[in-house]
């Protein structure tokens, strides 16, 4: 099974937005946003939650997720 890691911390910080600042912009919880953003890798992410992180720093999915392995 592949693995990922999803860019947004580094893309909260680019904006200057917290993460509780993402979590209310793109209607993710709070604890989820920062699972996502303080896991080194992820199996599985929810595709929802993907796009709209992905909405929210106005982006492609393939740019807020980086591949660790396939």
């Amino acid at each position: 099974m592949g693995l990922i890691r999803l860019r947004v911390k580094e893309l909260a910080k680019e904006k200057g937005w917290t993460l509780k600042e993402v979590s209310e912009r793109s209607g993710i919880t709070y604890s989820t946003v920062r699972s996502y953003a303080h896991s080194p890798s992820l199996a599985t992410v929810d595709y929802t939650a993907l796009r709209k992180l992905a909405r929210v720093f106005d982006l492609a999915i393939d740019d807020i997720v980086e591949v660790l392995e396939e």
